[in-house]
């Protein structure tokens, strides 16, 4: 006779080890479950809030009625290669001032074909301590020696490079970092690093996601003031600012025709959508011709930084405002309470976030109005007055 399953989650005895998991998660508060969007958006990454406009939509009629096709049947060295996305990687290199740009479906694809296809076996990545989980995939799934550095700290990148030289390593180094952290806010010295690669002889790429569109002229992101070019990679996520989906690797030529004959992740994979990236295109326009829409988000997070001071939120200087709770469940009961409220705020915790750390994540859009952001402000003194 089968023994009773050891968790009701999982009543299924061939998925034991799954089941104890997940009841380890719950035990610390860590369980995940997918919620529905409600109330007012303070979690999303669609900073513009063009993502449900007319403005998106217009352009979703323009590409229908022009027959731009919803699917793209094979991957792009096959038959999945189509103008809209040639046209998108023409418009983007020269928007972003790089030699080229090539298109994925998901920044997730993009940080991982990256870092497992260029730095080679000989190299060396240096690393952000809080860079994104894709990056981490891809320097998995990679050949090159990785170390990480701590959050922001230039000198101690400079200090595990050296380290690195006098061990005997003689390849390229790689120096892999964020411009704009996504739950932390904080921006990395993109000045000091680029004069540190230069000093090298290393590549910087630099992942632009919750930079692109909401800094830089015209939304062009942090690294659109470094110069030269020649040894720097940037990632423009799509599904953030731009309002769709879908990532750009932009940098050297070079760049994008090795990761066409190399890159796993992209030769083996069905090419993204040319409908996606006919809205791409019309979110990379907008960011040249609406730039009020910059504009406004940056008065609401000015408002923001104010009205969420008295609740012990420090201002990060962005539009990604962490509010550190510290303990687990509290952040997430905190968290629920606000969204019983009318505020779509979202409870982060480890391993997203260093334990210890659990925080509230706001995010400031262009979706929320000066209302929604002072009573948010009002709720969350409240609730943290009251934990």
């Amino acid at each position: 006779m089968t023994e009773a399953p050891e968790n009701a989650l999982c009543p299924n005895p061939y998925f034991g080890a799954q089941a104890r998991d997940l009841n380890g998660l719950q035990s610390v508060s860590r369980f995940r479950a997918l919620i529905g969007t409600q109330g007012a958006d303070f979690a999303s990454n669609d900073y513009l809030g063009i993502a449900s406009s007319g403005l998106l939509r217009d352009a979703a009629h323009e590409a229908l009625a022009r027959g731009v096709p919803l699917g793209s049947g094979g991957s792009r060295l096959l038959r999945g290669n189509h103008e809209e996305h040639e046209a998108l990687e023409a418009e983007a290199a020269a928007f972003f001032e790089a030699e080229a740009a090539l298109f994925f479906s998901t920044g997730f694809a993009a940080n991982s074909a990256l870092l497992s296809t260029l730095p080679q076996r000989e190299d060396l990545v240096v690393y952000d301590a809080l860079i994104h989980a894709s990056a981490h995939e891809g320097m998995r799934l990679g050949r090159a020696q990785t170390v990480s550095a701590r959050h922001n700290d230039v000198a101690d990148v400079a200090e595990r490079i050296a380290a690195w030289r006098v061990s005997g390593g003689t390849g390229r180094i790689w120096i892999v970092v964020e411009s704009v952290y996504s739950m932390d806010g904080h921006c990395a010295p993109l000045a000091a690093l680029h004069t540190l690669s230069m000093r090298e002889s290393a590549i910087l790429v630099v992942d632009e996601a919750h930079a692109t569109g909401v800094f830089g002229a015209d939304g062009r992101g942090l690294a659109a003031a470094l110069s030269p070019r020649d040894n720097i990679i940037t990632l423009h996520t799509c599904g953030k600012a731009l309002g769709a989906e879908g990532a750009l690797i932009c940098g050297p030529a070079v760049v994008r025709d090795f990761l066409i004959n190399r890159g796993r992740g992209f030769i083996f994979s069905t090419a993204p959508s040319p409908f996606m990236a006919a809205l791409v295109r019309a979110g990379l326009a907008l960011l040249q011709t609406r730039g009020d829409l910059r504009d406004a988000l940056w008065d609401r997070i000015r408002l923001a930084e104010e009205c969420l001071a008295a609740a012990g939120v420090v201002s990060s200087g962005t539009q990604i405002l962490p509010c550190i709770i510290g303990d687990d469940a509290k952040t997430m009961a905190i968290a629920r309470a606000l969204q019983d409220q009318g505020f779509d705020v979202r409870g982060i915790r480890p391993p997203t976030v260093p334990i210890g750390t659990s925080r509230l994540r706001i995010s400031i859009t262009n979706n929320v109005d000066a209302g929604a952001i002072e009573a948010l402000g009002h709720a969350l003194s409240e609730l943290r007055a009251a934990a």
